[in-house]
């Protein structure tokens, strides 16, 4: 079930739009369906199979995701539980979950991965100002207390161009910025 989503920061609804998820799994593919608030007002319910959920992405364009109902199947809690911790283990060895993140901040590019690209430019533990990319995990910017917008995108845009560079590979965002 969900259980795959386990450590990754956000909202429901921000889960929803991005179809947040892992090599475990992703939230998509067990929506049935969301209840939304559309630009003009109206009350919407979108059944699950009218949605398209891609790599990050999803057909949830309305401002405001108001509830989702979920499809699981029953489970052993035991289960359920083991592989939530052997999940959380995992992260906990190779993502920086101790420190302030939005989680990934590049989509990996078609089988690569954006952490180690910036890894491999050689940005891993750069700061600037009060953010810096992740020493735990290149692909995470980790903020401390100061830290500004302004920074994080200085460091955005210094992964992408340093990637872009040295492997003429375009990094493109997970987060969305609005």
């Amino acid at each position: 079930g969900l259980d795959s989503l386990v450590g990754i920061p956000g909202t429901v609804g921000g889960a929803l739009h991005g179809n947040a998820g892992g090599k475990s799994g992703d939230i998509g593919q067990f929506v049935r369906s969301v209840e939304v608030l559309t630009a003009t007002g109206e009350h919407k319910v979108r059944k699950g199979e009218d949605l398209t959920f891609t790599y990050r992405a999803s057909s949830l364009n309305e401002p405001i995701l108001l509830a989702a109902e979920f499809e699981l199947q029953p489970e052993d809690p035991d289960e359920i539980t083991r592989r939530m911790r052997k999940l959380w283990i995992m992260k906990k060895a190779t993502q920086p979950l101790t420190f302030q993140s939005a989680g990934c901040i590049f989509k990996n590019p078609r089988g690569m991965s954006a952490g180690l690209l910036i890894d491999q430019a050689g940005l891993k533990g750069t700061r600037i100002g009060n953010v810096e990319i992740s020493d735990r995990h290149a692909n995470f910017i980790v903020t401390h207390p100061g830290a500004t917008a302004r920074d994080v995108f200085r460091l955005i845009d210094l992964a992408r161009s340093k990637v872009g560079e040295q492997f003429g590979v375009e990094l493109d965002l997970e987060v969305q910025i609005w």
